[in-house]
């Protein structure tokens, strides 16, 4: 029977343009897999369509806070709708890098030292002898990003004292709390989890070499400015060990059907999770559809099997 899913795409976030690729993506993907997808705006009318056109699926292809801080995902459990991906619960914790990485350290899992620091307690305590105890406590380089974001927007790698308060308020321009991360250096790796009827399952990992070093906003959404090794180029014992990571991270964040978790592998074949998304990227340049492909799958069949599963559910 074919399955009326509404992929939601857009929004009001930052990363908006994202978004809507992503959304278009996923819904040609399913409609080549034998699924009836329509792709809809955020918008005031929505909850007015769901009601009356009820889907027997949503999938969020929203990026920023609206698909993924667990709001809209609230909405959906109290319309009673399926959805594909994490819980609203848990998508707050991960949403919020600060608590994720909380939540990973308690389990155990290696990521950065860090300090999230709001814009008001940046302005009231003193800006410069603030920033100058950060620097003694997690030393230099440094990596400024938002709390609460994506897509690489707002986030700057700080190797000089002199770079760090232009990097805090580029950072404060998306999101009220900084996290200041001590810089971990390493293969840029990045890991999707998909659900299966044996649980969650690490795809292969996907290695992200930037051509200025830095994974931005450009990097990630212009083609021709990022090289991308799938499966990534690692050992094969250190390969395996950032899968396990990978679902352990999953598992930790209580997160369901997809997520992508972003780690560094260093020279000695040290992991670092940095953090965990629980709505990926979907469009061409995008690391799950190239762990996808990797693996051999057909993107859009991976996509119908998640939208079945949550209706199951």
């Amino acid at each position: 029977m074919s399955r009326h899913v509404l992929v939601l795409a857009g929004g009001l976030s930052y990363e908006r343009e994202v978004s809507l690729r992503s959304g278009r993506r996923v819904a040609d993907a399913l409609r080549r897999s034998g699924v009836d997808a329509t792709l809809r705006d955020v918008d005031a009318g929505l909850l007015t369509a769901l009601e009356t056109e009820r889907p027997d699926a949503v999938f969020i292809a929203l990026h920023g806070a609206s698909g993924e801080d667990g709001s809209l995902r609230g909405v959906l459990d109290l319309l009673g709708i399926p959805y594909v991906g994490a819980g609203a619960d848990p998508s707050r914790v991960a949403w919020d890098k600060a608590a994720a990485k909380a939540t990973l350290q308690k389990v155990g899992l290696p990521t950065p030292e860090w300090i999230a620091l709001p814009h008001e307690t940046f302005r009231e305590l003193g800006a410069q002898t603030l920033l100058d105890r950060i620097v003694e406590r997690l030393g230099m380089p440094l990596m400024v990003k938002p709390a609460e974001g994506g897509s690489g927007l707002g986030a700057q790698a700080v190797r000089t004292v002199e770079e760090l308060p232009s990097a805090m308020v580029g950072c404060f321009g998306y999101c009220d709390t900084a996290l200041i991360e001590r810089f971990a250096s390493g293969a840029d790796i990045a890991v999707s989890v998909i659900e299966t009827p044996d649980g969650p399952t690490a795809l292969p990992a996907v290695e992200i070499v930037p051509a200025d070093g830095v994974y931005d906003y450009t990097a990630r959404y212009t083609a021709g400015t990022t090289t991308w090794h799938a499966p990534a180029r690692l050992d094969p014992e250190i390969a395996e060990r950032v899968a396990e990571t990978a679902v352990a991270a999953h598992d930790a964040l209580e997160l369901r059907d997809l997520s992508r978790v972003d780690l560094l592998v260093d020279e000695a074949g040290g992991i670092q999770v940095l953090e965990v998304n629980v709505s990926p990227g979907m469009t061409e340049t995008s690391l799950l559809p190239i762990a996808v492909q990797a693996a051999g799958l057909d993107f859009g069949d991976v996509l119908a099997d998640l939208v079945e599963q949550s209706i199951k559910r």
